[in-house]
């Protein structure tokens, strides 16, 4: 239906083009969804991204099949948050969620908060997860929302991490049942639960599945083979560095060079590949919008966690790493594949949210967006077809390892602010992408701008926090 719509209104003026485009006409026929999440892959750690040494080549493929996002972000440096800005379109502080989600400390995702899910469900749609839910501190409990209750049809997957290691993870749950241990790898099981769910879907009802990968995030096993690809990467033998055991494995924290983790993406892009095959083989692809990214940036050599020993990500040069919001912590790798409104091979520069996918995915499906809390997303789907968007101002807040706690950005301008909302560091993104010069001193008009801005969008999600 879209590549109809396309092909009658091609030779017509670009700005009614776009109007027809997104009118409801042409967008009649619902989209199945596959968004691919995957856990603290970095900005550099794919081929189609530059990375000289990872083979990747089905996320390549999905690359040159669809279009490359260079300005992306994450809706933040971790992976609740994140998941809570993406899910729901709104920066995460508004949901509560201001850090990763710590094991029964009681933190989750209201009941109030409306995702993707939900928005999609309500028209028709069959939904999934499968993966790594945390967002909440009690997965399977029936005193925190599960999965389950906010709008997925079938959950399969484990909370923050895998344990001991991605393979046979004893954490997995269905639903709300704890499962015995599973055999196998996380990226192979939770495709293989992919396609499970999906050839039980009904051939009439589209589908959103939320496919979110355990994959890079630590601890990690490979399959051996993998692990040979890029021997020549590690030093010594490979021994898994488990976690979840009562006592810190100490004698195991030993570095051993980027092999392991090459070899982690390597082995989920196999996996990844089997799912796109499969949409081929059931001539699913042309009916289906893919979009895969990254919940935040890589773990780096830089490592801040004895768990974090040998991930060896890469942010392709920006400064920081996963806790931080400087750009190594935010700005990941994303793409798109929609056949008949994506052109394949295309790029695009524009500034680009988590956010946005939440308003972008629900509009796709002829969903409804709340109107009766903030949301911070925008509609982007002008950019999917080539088009442009107009400035925009976008903030981030985490609550981690650095004082640096809040970011404000209106064009290239990016303004981090500590704790106690005082600034500190300014960076013109466009002359400074990888923020080596602080221009604080030097722009007191810029600074003004951006803190007054800052403090707007403080005092309103201080407000949407105490309303709801």
């Amino acid at each position: 239906m879209i590549t109809k719509c396309r092909s009658v209104v091609k030779s017509i003026n670009p700005v009614v083009l776009m109007t027809l485009f997104l009118s409801a006409s042409c967008l009649a026929e619902q989209p199945n969804v596959l968004f691919i999440y995957v856990d603290d892959l970095g900005y550099g750690d794919l081929g189609s991204y530059g990375h000289p040494v990872i083979q990747t080549p089905n996320i390549d493929a999905l690359a040159r099949e669809g279009m490359i996002f260079t300005n992306y972000y994450a809706p933040s440096a971790l992976c609740s948050p994140s998941r809570a800005g993406v899910l729901t379109g709104r920066a995460p502080y508004r949901t509560g969620i201001k850090s990763w989600i710590p094991e029964d400390s009681g933190i989750f995702l209201r009941d109030e908060e409306i995702t993707l899910a939900e928005v999609l469900k309500a028209e028709g749609y069959a939904t999934a997860l499968i993966g790594k839910w945390h967002l909440n501190s009690d997965l399977g409990s029936d005193d925190e929302p599960q999965p389950t209750d906010q709008g997925f049809d079938y959950f399969y997957g484990h909370n923050a991490f895998q344990t001991p290691t991605n393979r046979n993870p004893d954490n997995i749950y269905r639903d709300r049942e704890l499962l015995p241990p599973q055999e196998g790898y996380t990226a192979q099981l939770y495709v293989d639960e992919a396609i499970d769910w999906l050839e039980r879907a009904e051939d009439d009802q589209p589908f959103f599945l939320f496919l979110s990968m355990a994959e890079p995030h630590t601890p990690i096993e490979n399959p051996k083979a993998y692990n040979e690809l890029y021997s020549e990467f590690t030093n010594g033998p490979v021994v898994p560095i488990p976690s979840g055991l009562p006592e810190i494995p100490v004698e195991k924290l030993t570095p051993r060079g980027p092999g392991e983790y090459y070899a982690n993406i390597t082995y989920m892009d196999a996996q990844l590949g089997r799912l796109l095959q499969w949409l081929d083989r059931k001539n699913l692809a042309d009916s289906t919008i893919v979009v895969f990214t990254s919940d935040n940036g890589p773990v780096t050599a830089d490592w801040l966690n004895w768990w974090e020993t040998n991930a060896y990500g890469s942010t392709g040069g920006y400064r920081g790493r996963k806790h931080l919001l400087h750009e190594g912590g935010i700005k990941v790798p994303a793409i798109a594949r929609f056949p008949g409104t994506i052109e394949p091979g295309s790029i695009s520069d524009e500034l680009i949210v988590g956010t946005d996918l939440f308003v972008t995915l629900a509009h796709l499906g002829g969903g409804t967006i709340p109107d009766d809390r903030p949301i911070d997303g925008i509609d982007v789907r002008a950019v999917l077809s080539g088009g442009e968007l107009g400035s925009r101002s976008i903030f981030w807040a985490l609550d981690s390892v650095s004082d640096l706690e809040f970011v404000v950005r209106n064009g290239d301008w990016k303004l981090l602010i500590d704790r106690d909302g005082r600034p500190q560091e300014l960076y013109d993104l466009e002359s400074d992408p990888l923020e080596f010069l602080n221009v604080r001193k030097d722009n007191p008009a810029v600074v003004a701008d951006l803190m007054s801005q800052f403090e707007t969008q403080r005092y309103l999600q201080d407000s949407a926090r105490k309303d709801e």
